[in-house]
């Protein structure tokens, strides 16, 4: 098996089963971990060595690390959902694969190939597969969250990429990342802030985009808002992304619109989904420029029939309104997120295994 070539030291301290019972009952998200975690290690004159999943706990940081000083770090978010014969499975762990390796080029961090990546999540879920919840109903999203990340841990304060770095994997048991399920929420626009321009990071999975996005979040909590939408740094004018999730535009006459991709756009996993599950609901995908402008226009004309924000962690979420410092953008159409809901129910099914995944997009993982 592939997975055969990480050690496992495993925990002599596991969680018990009641107490493990207990947060699986009310895990929220990302406040509990699993007792064990996987880790690879990178040197400059060794390459990627050292096999390993082995107990949760502490990471030992020299003060001068590169991490650090310099943010030299990127990581992933994925889910093992269980099935109701209790195997368990990721959804399309090869494009966080792919994607992690696209950040990594960009932070000049060695790339993890593909294989690591996906036995790393398979050995860990080898020692903690008790810790993916079992969903109670069908309208439970109750799953495992893992993530892999990877730093600079290299003892220098030069300015240049590390020649010593770890990859790790974690996993925390998850409830629905918004508290309300699928009730619309309220998003503050960045009139100040931006995530991302042309040329840097915003197409890559790495800390200092969601440090970023921070000051502009505060903001929207001041507002009662639940997320932060970003416009672009050259024009201020085109709709981009939130702070971690991708938008969609659903249109009166069947298209289903979402920014195109460009380097100051992530390239998220349930995006690409969506825009493929998109044809199967009799929907028309289309990849464009979408300005703040047409948003505000096509939601009072009534073109506008739904937005919704979408990402691994909250998957399908409707979007009830854009709140800026001069107005408040709402759908005017009287619609109930038909699409959104209809769309989240596909995903959901396939990602449970309560559909047939006819684009072998489901990986066994335990």
């Amino acid at each position: 098996m592939p997975t055969q070539r990480f050690t496992v030291l495993p925990s002599s301290e596991a969680t018990a089963a009641p107490i493990r019972d207990d947060i699986l009952a009310n895990p929220g998200f990302g406040r509990y971990f699993t007792d064990h975690m996987a880790h690879v290690r990178w040197t400059l004159d060794a390459g990627w060595h050292g096999h390993e999943v082995h107990p949760y706990g502490p990471l030992t940081l020299d003060p001068a690390a590169a991490v650090l000083h310099y943010a030299q770090e990127i990581f992933e978010g994925i889910k093992a959902y269980r099935h109701d014969d209790g195997s368990v499975w990721a959804f399309r762990p090869e494009k966080n694969a792919e994607r992690f390796r696209r950040s990594a080029r960009r932070l000049a961090l060695p790339e993890l190939s593909d294989d690591d990546f996906v036995d790393s999540l398979k050995a860990l879920l080898a020692q903690d597969h008790a810790w993916v919840p079992t969903p109670a109903t069908a309208a439970e999203e109750s799953s495992l969250y893992l993530r892999p990340f990877m730093i600079a841990s290299e003892t220098f304060l030069g300015v240049r990429p590390s020649h010593e770095v770890d990859y790790y994997v974690i996993a925390s048991p998850a409830a629905a990342y918004f508290k309300g399920g699928i009730a619309p929420v309220s998003i503050w626009l960045s009139s100040h802030y931006k995530r991302a321009a042309a040329g840097g990071t915003g197409f890559a999975k790495c800390g200092g985009n969601y440090a970023a996005s921070l000051a502009a979040q505060k903001e929207a909590e001041a507002n009662d808002c639940s997320q932060v939408a970003f416009l672009d740094a050259a024009e201020n004018k085109w709709i981009e992304e939130l702070g971690g999730m991708n938008l969609f535009f659903v249109y009166r006459d069947g298209r289903l619109v979402t920014p195109q991709l460009t380097d100051t756009i992530l390239e998220g996993v349930t995006r690409d989904s969506v825009l493929t599950l998109a044809r199967e609901e009799g929907l028309t995908p289309e990849e464009r420029p979408i300005s703040l402008d047409e948003w505000r226009e096509g939601a009072a004309s009534g073109d506008i029939t739904e937005v919704f924000a979408c990402g691994t962690a909250a998957v399908i979420t409707p979007v009830g309104e854009l709140v800026t410092e001069d107005d408040t953008i709402r759908l005017d159409a009287g619609g109930d997120n038909e699409v959104a809901k209809r769309l989240r129910g596909h995903l959901l099914d396939l990602q449970y295994g309560r559909r047939e995944d006819t684009h072998g997009w489901l990986t066994r993982l335990a």
